[in-house]
């Protein structure tokens, strides 16, 4: 009888960090490089990616006026794992895509996080990482609190049932030649995707829901930031 196992060797995972956006919500702040509690919120992501076991690299997709602050907080933050910090397409489904084939031609699998989500945590970062080992493509989310209308010219046409609905967030971890496949059919078809999973989804795949948290909000208005900062208030 083997007293000792060999832990089995995992996929070489690289992480994309969507920073891209604008700040047409945020009535011009940059919300990647505004701080929380003194450090900025695109920071948080990074360092919650640092400190994961799961992860190998990290490349940013940037705008163009964050390739050079980005480049700084990754040195000031000691981001040893972000090898590359390129200028993001026009969507973000350009810009995931265009940093998908910065990665290490080793990978097998990549991570996509929003940079606008400070906090997120490492335990949820590896999480994602190794649902997506076992079912190719996988995504936090929880599930909706508020009843959902569909609406159609400004009338109700369906309200579907709550308890099967989810809010998907970030992280995302899929196949990374899977993950590629999909954004190009997407982007040749003009179908504008608002997630990595929705990309999957449309050939036919199903990706594995991973229990998120209501904290992990993205940052998308003003006020966003001080709930942000309540959190981590309370978190400590």
């Amino acid at each position: 009888m083997r007293l000792f196992q060999k832990k089995k060797k995992r996929p070489f995972t690289s992480a994309v960090v969507a920073a891209g956006g604008s700040a047409t919500r945020m009535g011009g702040i940059n919300k990647l490089l505004e701080e929380i509690g003194g450090i900025p919120v695109v920071a948080y992501s990074l360092l919650a990616l640092e400190k994961s076991e799961c992860i190998d690299e990290i490349v940013i997709a940037a705008s163009e006026e964050n390739l050079l602050p980005i480049t700084d907080i990754c040195r000031d933050f000691a981001i040893h794992k972000a090898t590359k910090v390129i200028r993001g397409g026009s969507s973000r489904a350009e810009s995931v895509y265009k940093a998908l084939c910065e990665c290490d031609s080793q990978a097998a699998f990549a991570l996509v996080q929003d940079g606008a989500r400070p906090l997120v945590t490492t335990e949820l970062i590896d999480a994602v990482c190794e649902k997506a080992y076992d079912f190719q493509c996988a995504t936090a989310a929880v599930p909706v609190k508020d009843t959902i209308k569909v609406v159609r010219d400004g009338l109700v046409v369906e309200t579907p049932e709550r308890a099967s609905l989810y809010a998907v967030q970030t992280p995302q971890a899929t196949d990374i030649d899977l993950l590629k496949g999909a954004l190009v059919d997407a982007l040749r078809q003009g179908v504008e995707v608002t997630d990595d999973c929705a990309a999957v989804e449309r050939l036919h795949l199903q990706p594995a829901i991973v229990p998120g948290y209501y904290e992990n909000i993205k940052i998308t208005t003003p006020e966003d930031l001080e709930i942000a900062q309540l959190w981590l208030e309370n978190k400590g």
